[in-house]
């Protein structure tokens, strides 16, 4: 294959894309006392606490309170359009928001967690939102199969 080839070259540059070198870190964070390394681990404890219990909020809490907004604004203008428009919006406002914020808070997770001492290149967001995927996803399987109605028709006796 040609050197100048685009897949080869990401595209219209020669050689790398800007902004895509490797990143390197420096050498494993300097050691510090025990009471600040204490304080630094209990601290990111707090952070990824706070991430949890933020990204746990996109599973339920958020949609269950835009859609009672929409169907409030349903109610008050009488468009159902209006209503889903309003709740989609507010959705997607939301979710984005909070991916933000815990963008924000993986990132100064990172950054206690190095200062405490240990050597974290990684955050703990994508793995935070799968896990919490997956149990708000067991919860909805368990609560539909558990509302479900035993059947669809009342029985009636069969006769000969």
């Amino acid at each position: 294959m040609a050197k100048n080839d685009p897949t080869e070259t990401g595209g219209l540059f020669i050689g790398r894309r800007p902004g895509t070198a490797p990143l390197y870190y420096r050498g494993k964070p300097a050691t510090v006392g025990r009471t600040r390394g204490r304080n630094d681990t209990v601290l990111a404890a707090g952070i990824l606490a706070v991430e949890a219990l933020l990204l746990a909020t996109l599973w339920g809490p958020q949609p269950a309170a835009w859609l009672w907004i929409g169907s409030h604004v349903f109610h008050s203008t009488g468009s159902v359009t209006f209503g889903i428009v309003v709740a989609f919006l507010g959705m997607l406002l939301t979710i984005f928001s909070t991916i933000a914020i815990a963008m924000r808070l993986d990132h100064a997770w990172k950054l206690v967690r190095r200062a405490s001492g240990h050597n974290q290149e990684k955050g703990a967001l994508e793995r935070i939102v799968v896990v919490s995927m997956v149990i708000a996803g067991t919860a909805f399987f368990v609560w539909f199969l558990s509302s479900a109605p035993t059947t669809s028709a009342p029985r009636r006796p069969l006769t000969p």
